[in-house]
């Protein structure tokens, strides 16, 4: 290092071992290593040797009884057998804590100031240890060679507490505590916020005895350390400095783990950590989390328990629901098996009120035989098919089969079948081709009306006829019979398609029937209406309807 200017010759100590001081370029080279700004970096030790080290050499060993670094056994394969064994202890004994990168050296503390520019009345920390890692965020580290007086240390944690005390205003125009703005603490688990713990090493190489001065400086300092007592059973540190004591000699042997560390208010030396911290505080804490797991699984229980019981209720509802369900579920009427599901749902499906199935009352099976067995088969109509006439053994009839009465569902005779199968210029009334031979009733009624209001003698009406009658449900032979036309005749075949108007009353008048040779019955009132209707016509024409 001397020879590419990193160092120099900064005297010796007591002990004979020789000193080297870092230069500039080596400050910025060790900056390199250890990531951290050249600013940060502090000074040269410049005249340290000239009284012998004490300090920076106490402040060395510290780092390295705080730290314990474990070093390469691989390494040390060449060397003495004894150096190899204190390698090995030192890598068999306990951890330390953070990395070199860990501690700072030389910190100011600004009671006033900037903390470039520190005013008067601050602290310099000798170290500052941060290890969020190994639970310890923060550690302001005073070494002590046994040369001040316990009273020159109290004024030493004045000042460590005027900084504590300190607030700025932060970049969220907050007022928090300076040391805050720069480093990163959590806040307290148990919601208290303590100040830092400062951690006093001293190295017995000066005339004062620890023995006397750690009892004098715990006096001196009680209200910036002592906690208050709760009846929680644990001491309350808000706002406090945990201010803990420890020899170089106990540190260097026992480290950080071991318990050499006294912390001012106690009466027992307890670990780094323990000592820093507030154990009864977290055995309190302790113990209040293991009663709200206790009360939380208690809750969980009873939770589970009314579930159950709930659980156990609905399905002695969903039981009985399900059985009143089956007792209301239809059977079949043909096979008798009870509906499925999908069967009853659909067997109640309806359509602005009424049932969309045909057949609601049967299952799948039994519909289906029931809707194939209605189907028509052609086999089957062939069979039961009447013989049609000779006639009727034609091409384009337009009832290929013996047609049926709309209204009486009765069959047509053969001349009433061969009247809806005539064609010629003029087409038939669809309105009567699919009834049976039934006279125009209305028609009649209202040319005997108009004839009764020409003073014309008017035929009384049988009583007990029914006028909306099929003709095809009155005793045979008669008028209503759907064998006879009504219509048949030379007239009505010459006025056939024509409608005749008498008087306002339009008489429709049917198409004619078969020819002459058929016996014909005249109804009643058909005279009367046939000469109405043709004075009617002569009046309005001058001239006669038919010839005959």
């Amino acid at each position: 290092m001397r020879k590419h200017g990193l160092s120099e010759n900064g005297g010796s100590t007591d002990t004979g071992d020789t000193l080297r001081n870092l230069t500039p370029k080596g400050l910025e080279a060790a900056s390199w290593e250890l990531r951290r700004p050249a600013t940060e970096m502090g000074s040269t030790a410049r005249g340290a040797g000239s009284s012998g080290a004490s300090h920076p050499m106490a402040v060395n060993e510290t780092v390295i009884a705080l730290l314990r670094p474990k070093p390469d056994l691989a390494k040390l394969a060449d060397d003495p057998p004894h150096i190899q064994a204190a390698a090995q202890a030192a890598v068999d004994g306990p951890s330390g804590i953070g990395t070199i990168g860990s501690y700072w050296t030389e910190v100011p503390l600004p009671a006033t100031g900037t903390w470039n520019a520190p005013g008067k009345g601050g602290a310099q920390a000798d170290l500052v240890l941060t290890a969020p890692q190994d639970q310890v965020p923060l550690l302001f580290i005073e070494v002590e060679n046994c040369h001040e007086t316990a009273e020159e240390l109290a004024a030493k944690l004045e000042k460590y507490a005027r900084f504590f005390r300190r607030t700025v205003k932060d970049t969220d125009g907050k007022e928090r505590p300076m040391w805050c703005t720069c480093w990163a603490v959590p806040e307290h688990e148990y919601g208290e916020m303590p100040h830092p713990p400062v951690l006093l090493v001293f190295n017995r190489i000066g005339e004062r005895s620890p023995n006397r001065t750690i009892p004098r400086l715990e006096e001196l300092t009680r209200h910036l350390w002592k906690g208050q007592w709760l009846p929680e059973g644990y001491h309350s540190y808000d706002r406090k400095i945990p201010i803990v004591a420890v020899g170089l000699r106990s540190l260097r042997e026992h480290g950080p783990q071991g318990p050499v560390f006294f912390r001012f208010g106690r009466d027992r030396p307890q670990s780094l950590l323990d000592a820093i911290g507030n154990p009864r505080l977290a055995a309190v804490r302790a113990r209040e989390r293991e009663k709200a797991r206790v009360r939380q699984a208690e809750y969980q229980a009873q939770l589970r328990e009314i579930a159950r019981e709930q659980a156990a209720k609905k399905a002695v509802e969903a039981a009985r629901e399900a059985a009143q369900r089956e007792a209301r579920r239809p059977s079949c009427a043909g096979c008798g098996n009870r509906f499925t599901d999908e069967r009853w749902e659909a067997a109640e499906e309806t359509d602005w009120g009424r049932l969309v199935d045909p057949h609601p009352h049967l299952c799948d099976d039994c519909k289906a035989v029931t809707v194939a067995s209605a189907a028509p088969m052609p086999g089957r109509q062939e069979e039961h098919q009447e013989p049609l006439p000779e006639w009727a053994r034609q091409e384009f009839m337009r009832f290929p089969h013996r047609p049926r009465c709309t209204e009486c569902k009765a069959a047509f005779t053969d001349e009433r079948w061969k009247a809806v199968e005539r064609t010629g210029w003029h087409p038939l009334g669809q309105e009567n081709i699919r009834r049976c031979a039934r006279p125009a009733l209305r028609s009649t009624r209202t040319a005997s009306r108009t004839r009764g209001q020409r003073g014309a003698p008017t035929s009384p009406r049988r009583s007990g006829r029914s006028r909306s009658r099929c003709p095809s449900r009155s005793p045979a032979g008669g008028f209503h019979a759907c064998a006879p036309d009504p219509m048949r005749g030379q007239a009505l075949r010459n006025l056939q398609g024509r409608r005749t108007v008498s008087r306002g009353v339009t008489i429709s008048l049917l198409p004619a029937g078969p020819p002459d040779d058929v016996p014909y019955e005249l109804w009643e009132g058909e005279e009367e209406a046939l000469a109405a209707a043709a004075a009617g016509f002569r009046g309005r024409s001058g001239a006669a309807p038919f010839d005959g």
